[in-house]
């Protein structure tokens, strides 16, 4: 349903009570109303549940020619201003009531998209959300300056007409090869139909698993040789990416694949001016390329072809704001919507997507087994019968004897990464008798061993307070334990351990985008692994049991999607590359050995629809204090009582939270009576407000 057409029925005053309606004007002559269409119908940008409906307003003869559908507009409702987005104009109001007058035409370009405008109103469907928070992300603020250049440039000259690139040049890499070469296509299996099809006009679909981390044949030209293709075929991309080291490198491989295309980056991190004049370059139609991070999903794209999500499975694409959506659905429901093609790319493959490929919805692209093992590393675990033969204290040490071999042997060749769980120095402490997490007598905070010159002080991570005499809450044992040690702690050791060896760090603050491919110990944190621009002679993962035993539903998932991202920086094992995990047995574990992330998201999503757990299923948390959250499902009793709805909760805590799973074919019924839900108790005031999350990947 696009976002014209949400439901506006009048609704009568009666039960309204508290609902700010738009002013009425007074009886008299009024202002004059436009010839045409004199009603708009304005969506405003606030936080208040009950104002998520579009009202009706009178366009006078002043503002006749400035009031077009996507323009930013002053409107009153209740006695103060409000500003919103006019999305229609209409021959009449069925609103009962007399019109208050537009207030005011803010922007001089209509800067909301019809096809934006369309996806945001299905965005706020489907995560229970406002149409008002989610056109919040879709248009940047406004930059008064570049709005009024970019308004006088579209006077002067229309908007370009869909050009066709036909850049196929296979000796400079710009434009897509027929066969397939460019960035490692050729090796990819149906990957040279794949990208034949898309430059021929086409609409193909694709779940993508790639082994190159860096070099030729990285990731960022694999995706940029798509994008090559699709703007060969006259048509606009869109790629979304984790974060900024991503985004840099992405748009660097795609200036060199489509040279003489403008591509602009969207991301939060540049300045208001910055992002508004690359929003505006789209909206004009003056770049047809657009990579940025989660908010770029609704970049306004002409004649968009492709949609393009880079590791899929990273909690960096969920938005940690209402209405809290996830930038890979966003990508689907706009795929949906354009008709245009999908590619979700990764090194690892995520459940989610794995349940659209074994449903048909999107085609599997992969390595064929003789190219994987010419691009992967020789990968060894600790845990093995034969290295447990060869070091019985390898399941317990921090750098088991295997590790400290692949090390000092690649340090001749060049740079090591070792991949860390945590940051800092030692931020984890534990009870040594029974390993309960040591915590604050004053806050409850978990307390983390501190350098304080030649000592190391116990004190809380929260409030700072100091651990002198630490006595278990449970054995009263008063011995510590580390639980993990963080990124600085294993630079110091690793520095001890090789004297002389080079040490750098690439975690909280400082966390770097590349290092030299001279010999060093590269020390990273999950997520933070710099690139190695001949890649790593070797890799050591530490800490893989902390990433196993996280809280968490994705633990498994998540630790092997961490693992070979880091492993796909390491050179293949003809080139001597190698990677040592120190981990337990497990699941995860054997797929990153064998270099199997679809078999694993086959069997996790097979477990998954067993239990009834995401994502067989959908979910909703409501959130808020007990009394508010009871009420809500009560009000919501209609939605989350049809067949098939459980309802687990309300568990009480600090927040109380109660959790909704509803199969996939009721989602919609389920989203829309959550939200209204929402809008009854914000109209009625007879409880407190509560916070809806729909299919939020850290909720289990």
């Amino acid at each position: 349903m696009s976002a014209s057409e949400r439901p506006t029925e009048p609704v009568q005053p009666s039960l309204l009570t508290g609902f700010p309606l738009p002013e009425q004007t007074p009886p008299g002559p009024g202002p004059r109303p436009a010839s045409e269409r004199p009603v708009a119908r304005v969506c405003v940008e606030s936080p208040l549940p009950q104002l998520d409906r579009l009202f009706d307003y009178l366009v006078t003869e002043e503002l006749d020619t400035a009031a077009v559908p996507g323009v930013r507009v002053k409107v009153r409702i209740a006695g103060r201003e409000h500003v919103g987005f006019l999305l229609e104009r209409r021959d009449s109001s069925d609103a009962g009531v007399r019109l208050a007058p537009l207030g005011a035409v803010l922007s001089p370009l209509p800067v909301l998209a019809p096809e934006v405008a369309e996806l945001a109103g299905a965005v706020a469907e489907r995560w229970a959300g406002a149409l008002g928070d989610v056109l919040r992300f879709a248009v940047p603020p406004r930059a008064v300056k570049v709005e009024a250049e970019f308004a006088a440039r579209v006077a002067e000259e229309p908007c370009p007409a869909p050009t066709r690139v036909d850049g196929a040049d296979t000796a400079t890499g710009s434009g897509p090869a027929p066969g397939g070469s460019a960035g490692g296509w050729a090796e990819l299996t149906p990957g040279g139909a794949f990208l034949r099809h898309l430059a021929a006009g086409g609409s193909p679909r694709a779940s993508l698993q790639t082994a190159h981390g860096y070099g030729p044949d990285a990731w960022p030209h694999t995706i940029a040789a798509a994008v090559a293709a699709a703007r060969s075929s006259g048509r606009g991309a869109l790629v979304v990416v984790p974060d900024r080291r991503d985004l840099e490198r992405v748009q660097a491989a795609l200036e060199a694949a489509v040279p003489g295309e403008r591509t602009v980056r969207l991301s939060a991190e540049d300045g208001p001016s910055v992002r508004s004049r690359a929003f505006l370059e789209l909206l004009t139609g003056g770049a047809r390329i657009a990579v940025g991070t989660r908010g770029a999903v609704f970049a306004p794209v002409q004649d968009l072809g492709l949609v393009v999500c880079w590791d899929d499975g990273d909690e960096m694409h969920l938005e940690p704001r209402a209405p809290y959506f996830h930038a890979r659905e966003v990508l689907l429901l706009r795929a949906e919507q354009a008709g245009c093609a999908v590619l979700l790319a990764g090194h690892a493959v995520s459940v989610e997507a794995q349940r659209l490929v074994e449903s048909g919805w999107l085609q599997r692209i992969a390595p064929g087994r003789a190219a994987l093992r010419a691009a992967t590393p020789r990968i060894t675990s600790t845990a093995d019968s034969v290295e447990s033969a060869r070091d019985p204290l390898a399941r317990v040490a921090r750098l088991p004897h295997a590790a400290w071999h692949a090390a000092r042997e690649a340090l001749a060749e060049g740079p090591v990464l070792v991949q860390v769980a945590r940051a800092g120095y030692a931020p984890s402490l534990a009870c040594e008798r029974c390993r309960e997490p040591a915590r604050c007598r004053q806050c409850s905070g978990p307390l983390a061993e501190q350098p304080s010159g030649r000592e190391r002080l116990v004190v809380c991570r929260w409030c700072g307070t100091p651990e002198l005499a630490f006595a278990c809450r449970v054995c009263g044992s008063h011995a510590l334990r580390r639980t993990a040690i963080g990124a600085l702690r294993t630079a110091e050791e690793l520095g001890r351990a090789f004297p002389g060896a080079v040490v750098v760090t690439s975690a909280g603050d400082s966390v770097k985008s590349e290092v030299a491919g001279s010999p060093a110990l590269v020390v990273a944190t999950v997520g933070a692994e710099p690139l190695a621009p001949g890649g790593y002679a070797a890799a050591l993962l530490l800490d893989g049991e902390a990433l196993l035993r996280r809280e968490s539903l994705r633990a498994p998932e998540e630790a092997l999607r961490r693992w070979l991202n880091a492993a796909a920086l390491v050179r293949p094992a003809s080139a001597g590359g190698r990677v040592v995990i120190t981990a337990g047995e497990s699941e995860a574990l054997a797929a990153l050995v064998r270099w199997d992330p679809a078999g694993f998201a086959s069997r996790e999503l097979a477990q998954r629809r067993e239990l009834s757990l995401p994502p067989a299923v959908r979910t909703a948390a409501v959130t808020g204090d007990m009394a508010d959250v009871e009420a809500f499902l009560e009000v919501a009793r209609g939605a989350v009582s049809q067949p098939g709805v459980r309802v687990v909760g309300p568990v009480a805590g600090d927040p109380a939270q109660a959790l909704v799973f509803f199969p996939i074919a009721a989602g919609p019924a389920v989203s829309h009576g959550l939200h209204a839900a929402r809008i009854s108790l914000a109209v009625r005031r007879t409880a407190g407000p509560v916070t809806v999350r729909v299919d939020a990947p850290d909720l289990l």
